[in-house]
Order: structure tokens, then sequence, then C-alpha cells
């Protein structure tokens, strides 16, 4: 334990211990604004979104996309032939790109003096942390440390990967089962799906996208099952064997998939292992998250915590907007809290889901009278391409107010069409706004302020 004791000088006025998203952000606005900070992490510069999170995710995204392409030019007079898919090349090339940000993390790191201290940290106590046989003194000590894929214990449950494992197989899966049903599972369904892989996806639930809006959850699973994915609802597993071709995977029903790889993708937990939370006095919540105030403050008055491990919306541009908050508040001279409300978020499935603001069902516990305005439509470039594919739009309004309080989409560029519309939504547009608004022709976004019909059912 340290010889530090408040009132005298700490060897940092800031201790962060993870370096993905909100630590970074935190540690590198709190040492521009002259604190003394170090921040430790044990594992890769960046955190889960760098590493094996939203940006190599959108890679491979991008990566899956290219087989329709080359199907879909033929419809525009090229003599497109798909070629074979290589694995290796992919996989490498994106290991290339994120050791290029592992190190860009690490020089805006330096460039502002905050020192990185490579292992991973223990809480000795109130204001002292150790990593490996060293020990360090701060004022305030920040906890950052993120989520980690959580596989449920069954037999054989050890031969199953998780979305850290899954960008890095040593081979290509050519059948893969896919087991959950939330945003990360969908998303996985469709990069495999899209490079060749024969992809099964089960969820225990009737009804996969749990807290999306119920149209898009529908319109998702006929587009997707449309796509390749064969998508087994009210279905789980209960055991996974190895034999001579691969994985066995016995289900619920009684009936087996035969799989080069299980991908489980069920839930994460807050990253909370080893940290040396009994040695202080940090109050965790019911499900397992760190409980903060409205600052970041935890029940120990000098340690704080954000990002994923609070147990919030897990978002990248969330715990930065967090760590931003924290860093200003506590070593600025600006109280700015995170506002949570009408927050957009996308999916990257295909195609992709864009999303901010209320559920219907939401919407109507929440204001009770509201009007729904929707749209169905073939995108424009498959009308030539012949891909059997639909756009789905939906603008849910607060009919007193005539503001529009939700907005779901799944169709081409919908996470890019998203933003804009966040925007404007934030600053309160009414339906009349939008309908004021002329469109840009001929693109899918102008339909949101095209649709001047309410839906009324049917």
């Amino acid at each position: 334990m340290s010889d530090y004791r408040p009132g005298q000088d700490p060897d940092y006025d800031l201790f962060v211990i993870g370096a993905g998203s909100g630590g970074v952000r935190a540690a590198r606005m709190a040492a521009a604004s002259g604190a003394r900070v170090a921040i430790a992490e044990d594992r890769y510069m960046g955190g889960t979104c760098v590493n094996v999170g939203c940006v190599p995710k959108k890679l491979y995204v991008y990566a899956s996309e290219y087989g329709k392409g080359f199907q879909d030019a033929r419809g525009f007079g090229w003599s497109a032939q798909t070629h074979q898919f290589d694995w290796t090349v992919l996989r490498d090339n994106k290991r290339d790109e994120i050791a290029r940000l592992n190190n860009i993390y690490r020089n805006l790191l330096a460039g502002v003096d905050a020192e990185v201290i490579d292992g991973r940290a223990r809480i000795v106590d109130a204001h002292t942390v150790a990593v490996g046989e060293q020990t360090f003194s701060a004022h305030k000590l920040l906890i950052a440390t993120g989520g980690w894929p959580h596989i449920p214990p069954f037999p054989g449950s050890e031969l199953a990967v998780t979305s850290n494992e899954i960008f890095d197989l040593a081979s290509f899966p050519e059948r893969l089962v896919i087991v959950g049903g939330g945003y990360i599972a969908v998303e996985f369904a469709g990069i495999f799906n899209g490079l060749g892989a024969k992809v099964t996806q089960l969820y225990r639930g009737p009804l996969f996208l749990r807290g999306f809006d119920e149209d898009i959850r529908q319109h998702a699973a006929q587009e997707i099952a449309k796509s390749g994915v064969d998508l087994r609802f009210d279905t789980n597993v209960t055991a996974i064997e190895k034999d001579a071709n691969g994985l066995v995977v016995t289900l619920t029903d009684g009936s087996t998939l035969h799989a080069d790889a299980v991908l489980y993708a069920t839930g994460r937990k807050p990253h909370l292992d080893g940290l040396g939370l009994e040695n202080v006095d940090v109050e965790l919540t019911g499900s397992g998250t760190v409980a903060v105030d409205d600052d970041f403050r935890t029940s120990e008055p000098s340690i704080f915590a954000l990002g994923d491990v609070i147990g919030g919306m897990e978002l990248t541009p969330v715990a930065l907007a967090e760590g931003m908050s924290f860093a200003r508040k506590q070593f600025g001279d600006l109280n700015k809290p995170v506002e949570y409300d009408f927050i957009p978020t996308a999916v990257f499935c295909q195609p992709n889901i864009g999303t901010v603001g209320f559920t219907e069902a939401q919407a109507r516990a929440e204001f009770g009278d509201i009007t729904l305005f929707k749209s169905t439509f073939k995108p424009m470039k498959h009308t030539m391409s012949g891909r059997d594919e639909k756009t789905f739009m939906k603008l849910i309004v607060d009919t007193a107010s005539d503001r529009v309080v939700g907005m779901h989409m799944m169709g081409p560029d919908a996470g890019e069409i998203t933003q804009g519309i966040a925007i404007a939504m934030r600053a309160g547009a009414t339906k009349a706004v939008f309908d004021s608004t002329i469109g840009i022709h001929p693109t899918a976004a102008e339909e949101f302020v095209t649709m001047r019909e309410p839906w009324t059912g049917g």
C-alpha cells in the first residue's frame, strides 16, 4: 500500500484503468487541462471498439458486401465474375490496420504527456493501484475497463468462440453457427453470410433484436432470411461436441447442426475480474455493473467509472462523451452532463439498420397519442440489379406537439442517413419541419421528408 494520504502530493492527479474509448478520452482531456495522468492497459490500446468491435467489424462488413456487389453489377452491364475469397488476406490486412490505430492511440496520449503503463491495474485502496510489482498513487482513480463477452456454461461451451476471437480464426468457417439475437450476433451473421459461409443463427426467443422497434425487428427477420441466413427462433444449444469433421451442435429440439465454428454472442459483462474492488467501497448494481452518480462517481468518493462498465448504452460515442464530460468537470471548469436522449445508433447488418428516439411501444407509453408514418420500397439500385431487397422507413410523431420522436430505418446507408436525422430530432424538429424540407432526388433519404400520409394499419 502506498504512503499517500489525501492532502499529500500523489504520483498522479488521475489514474485511468483501461485504455478503451472512454478511458483514453478522459485521460487525454484531463492531461490537456494540466493534470498529471497515467493510464494502464493490459491488452490493446483503443479497447473493444478499435480491436475487436466496431472498427474491424465495419471492415469485415465492407468485405462481405463485395460478393453481392459483383452480382448486382451484372444488371448494369458489367460481366463481373465472383472470384475466390481469401480469408487470410482480409484477416491479416485487418491486423495491420488495427496495429496502426493502436499506435495512433498511444501517440495521442504521449502528445499530452499522459503516461501509458502496460499491464493490468489492480486497485489496492481508494488512492492506490498496483501494476505488477509497482504501486502508484493518485487523487482520483477512473475505472474504464469496458465489457467482456460471456458464454454461459453448458457441455462443450469451451469449444465456442466469442466476438473477441472470431476476427482471427486460423481458417475460414465454411459452416458457422451463431448463437444470440442482439446486434452483435445479427451483424456477424450478415458478415459471414456475405463472405460465403453457410450461416445458421439461433435465438432462444421468438424474435431477435429485442429492444428495437417491432416493425424493424419483423422487417429485419424477413430481409436477413432472404439473404440466405438460416434463422431459427425459439431455439438454443444444449451441447457442442467435436467429431472428425468439425463440431456437432445439439439443439433444444434434439436436432443437430454440423459446423466449423460456433460463435456465441449472447451478452457481455463488465470486465471487473481481478480489479481489486474488494479492497474498496465500490458498490455494484444488481446486474453487476459499477454504480455511479451523475458525475460518474462511485460510492468510494475518489473512484469514478464510465463507459460499458456502468451499464448504460454500450456505444463508443457514448463512452467518448462520458470521458469528456468527466474530465471537463473534474479537471476543467465546465460542468456539462451527457445528454442521453435521442442517441442514434446503427446495426451494420445487411441491409443496415439505423434508429434514433422512441420505439412505437415506448412512444405510446410516453406520449399516448402518436401518429405513424411508414414506407416500404425497393431501393432504386436494385430495380436493375435484381436483388430481392426492400427498404423500410418509419417516423413516429407525438401528435400533441407534432414533434418527431422516433425514426427507424432498414436499408442501404441507414447509419449515414440516421446521423443527419438525429441532429434534427435533437433540435426538436416537428413533422411540419420535415414536410417543408425539400428532399434530394433521387435518394432514399428524401422519403423521410415526403411521407405525408399517416399510416392507418393494414
